[in-house]
Order: structure tokens, then sequence, then C-alpha cells
């Protein structure tokens, strides 16, 4: 009672200053335990660096198990055994089967060999065919088969009758080129060989393999080979692969050396069309 007479006894402004004291206690408490708290919060959720990689090692041996828990493998049907018929998700009856066409010698040479004999279902075989390899020899016969099935039968003309209608329907002959080779098989009258689609401008050797796919020479000009070295001058003018100039060069020639032994010697001859000479060899002979 005396300790509070005494307290009560102090002035107002000792009062207020006792209270004041104390209210700066309290925030200064309050101050330290806030500053505290916010200094050691973030390093609670800092993660030692050791300890992180080795949980992200940990993640990383989790997934890849997963996925090679889910992985098929490439594999040869026909070497399933019951274990890796159990795996792959076939029943038991299912396995037998394909065991017991296995054991007669016989072999699964598709997808569709396999649901045959095995009677997989589709759900099953759409999930495990894409694993499937074949030996190299299935897949070249399955090809070739393929491209028999699906290749185009190509009838063949006549390349002497063709008109330019005809011709541009091969790949790579246009109304142009298809114009141009009925003009030239006419002024040679008629082709003899397919060699000669060479001499027509504008046309390359995969065009002429296109053509010769469709058209070969069955109605070839009726000609015979003739003497180079008893011909006239007048006749050989007016063969393919000659002009006026070129026969009077060629008569010249065999008039002075009484006679061409070969058709090494044209080639002698000034503008004589050596690179030709294959097709010369369809009109000139030394019989």
């Amino acid at each position: 009672m005396k300790f509070l007479k005494s307290h009560f006894a102090l002035s107002r402004s000792q009062q207020n200053g006792i209270f004041l004291l104390l209210l700066l206690i309290i925030i200064l408490q309050v101050v330290i335990f806030s500053f505290d708290h916010f200094i050691s919060e973030p390093e609670s959720d800092k993660i030692d660096p050791e300890i992180e990689a080795l949980v992200k090692s940990l993640d990383s041996i989790k997934s890849s198990k997963k996925i090679k828990k889910d992985t098929i493998y490439p594999f040869n049907p026909n070497f399933i055994t019951d274990f890796k018929g159990y795996q792959l998700g076939m029943k038991v009856e299912e396995i037998d089967r394909l065991l017991a066409y296995r054991a007669a010698g016989k072999w699964v040479n598709s997808k569709e060999d396999f649901q045959k004999v095995t009677g997989v279902s589709d759900s099953l075989l759409n999930r495990i065919a894409p694993s499937f390899r074949f030996p190299e020899w299935v897949n070249r016969s399955e090809a070739a088969v393929t491209r028999k099935i699906h290749e185009p039968v190509i009838e063949v003309a006549d390349l002497n009758a063709a008109t330019a209608e005809d011709l541009m329907r091969v790949r790579g002959v246009g109304e142009v080129l298809s114009e141009r080779i009925v003009k030239y098989r006419k002024s040679i009258g008629g082709f003899l060989d397919v060699i000669q689609l060479q001499d027509v401008y504008g046309l390359n050797e995969e065009t002429i393999g296109n053509i010769q796919k469709h058209f070969r020479i069955i109605s070839k000009p009726d000609t015979n080979l003739k003497n180079i070295n008893t011909i006239k001058e007048s006749e050989l003018a007016e063969m393919p692969y000659f002009n006026a100039v070129l026969a009077r060069k060629v008569i010249q020639y065999r008039n002075l050396h009484e006679g061409i032994r070969g058709f090494e010697e044209l080639a002698q001859i000034g503008g004589f069309p050596s690179d030709k000479i294959d097709r010369i060899k369809l009109y000139l002979g030394f019989n």
C-alpha cells in the first residue's frame, strides 16, 4: 500500500515519463523480435546445394525407370518366349498358338500374319507392332510386292505412229516438244532406232527414258542400207544427217581415195558430223 501511495504520489510528468519509458521498451522488444524473424526466415528456406543435386538425381532415376518400364524395344516376333509374351500383354493361349506355329517350321513375316496366327486384339497389335523387326529379305520382298501391286500398267505404243497428243501424255513432254518430235520424225522418214530421239532439240536423257516406257519402234520405215562407195551424190544428199554440201564432200573424198574403207575415214572430212556416226550407220554401209 505504501508502494502504491508512493507511486501515485508522483507528479503527472513523472508518471508520464515512466509510461513513456515502458512503451519504448515494449516497442523495442517488438522491433527486435520482428527483425530476428525476418533475418532467420529466408535462411530456413535455403536448401543445401548437395541436397538439391541429390534430389534431382533421384527424380531423374525415377523418371528413367518409368520410361524403361513402358518402352518396348525392337524385336522379331518369331522369337517371342512365354516370358516375353507375358510382358507384352499376350494371353497364354495366344502365346501357345505362336509357339505351335513356330514349332511346325513356319514363320511370321508381317503384323497381319502375327495377328492371324495368335489372334491378338487390334489394340494390342497396334501397341506392339511398331516394334516388330523382320529380316531384310522379308522387307525387300514386301517392297517388291507393293511396287508390283501399285505400279500402273503401261501400254506400249508405236513411236512412229504416235501423234503429238499421244506424246504429251509422257512426263516431261509438253506441247512444244511433242510437236518437235513429230516434225523431226517426218523429216527423217520415221525413226529406225530410239537413239535418234537424241537429235530432237530439247529432249534430255530422262525424258527420252520416259518416252521409251510408253513407246517403242514397231513399224520401221521402208529403207535399205546403202553402200557408201556406190551411192550417188544426189541420193546421199537426201539421206538423214546429210545435205548437198556434205554429200559433195563425201563423194569427192571417195573419188580421191578410191573408196571409203571405214566410218573412221569419214571423220577426216571437214564438217562431217562425227558425233552422229552411230545414227548414220542405220542408213549407210560398205557392202
